[in-house]
């Protein structure tokens, strides 16, 4: 009998934390999921918020500071154990691949992970709308180009983006698993995550908050 990888025995304990959670408290699952997008909301907030300051200061500087800050989300989901579809996306698929979980199962957990972080980011993009550097915003600033540009985009280009935001998110939490220490995890997910954020690619989850946040900031238009 083949050995398991280490990495693979870190994602089969994953899973199995996963399962046992949803099946002893759905509720506490849904809140974790929740959690998810309460971390991508203020990751989004400081990210626009300063890109908003940089776009002032030099044409483009925005869209750099955007993608760096943006990358500590994923540092706070994975720190606070919050349950994100798109990590789940590869957890389910290798959990249903190598035998360690049913399809039904898995699509559960994967649903209602995204579900709930809809709801999330609903919720936590209403509110931070509400606070003072999304109060007033001129209709040229970076927050609402940027996503006016995401709706611009045909269908094709925003599947092929969304397929790369996942295997950047992901490869982000592969690599994490292999550092051993604190220090290298956080520099890996922030430089891998900035890869994405920089480049515009759609990240379905990320953009829960940040279009209710947008929505919001401009008044519904």
């Amino acid at each position: 009998m083949n050995p398991v990888s280490p990495l693979f025995e870190k994602i089969d304990s994953s899973i199995e934390k996963k399962v046992d959670l949803i099946k002893s408290s759905y509720l506490r699952y849904a809140v974790r999921a929740m959690m998810a997008c309460l971390f991508l909301t203020l990751g989004t907030a400081i990210a626009f918020a300063i890109a908003m300051k940089g776009e002032d200061i030099a044409h483009g500087l925005g869209k750099m500071l955007y993608a760096f800050m943006f990358s500590w989300s994923l540092v706070m989901i994975l720190y606070m154990n919050a349950e994100l579809g798109t990590s789940n996306m590869l957890y389910m698929t290798v959990g249903v691949y190598r035998k360690r979980l049913s399809v039904p199962l898995a699509l559960k957990i994967l649903f209602t992970c995204v579900f709930f972080n809809l709801v999330g980011g609903l919720i936590f993009g209403s509110i931070i709308s509400l606070t003072g550097p999304f109060q007033g915003l001129p209709a040229d600033n970076f927050l609402l180009t940027s996503i006016t540009a995401k709706l611009d985009k045909p269908t094709l280009q925003i599947v092929v983006e969304a397929m790369f935001a996942n295997i950047v998110v992901n490869t982000a939490v592969l690599v994490s698993m292999r550092m051993k220490d604190d220090a290298g995890k956080v520099a890996a997910i922030i430089f891998i995550i900035f890869i994405f954020a920089f480049l515009g690619y759609e990240h379905v989850i990320a953009n829960f908050p940040a279009f209710t946040l947008a929505f919001w900031a401009s008044g519904g238009h």
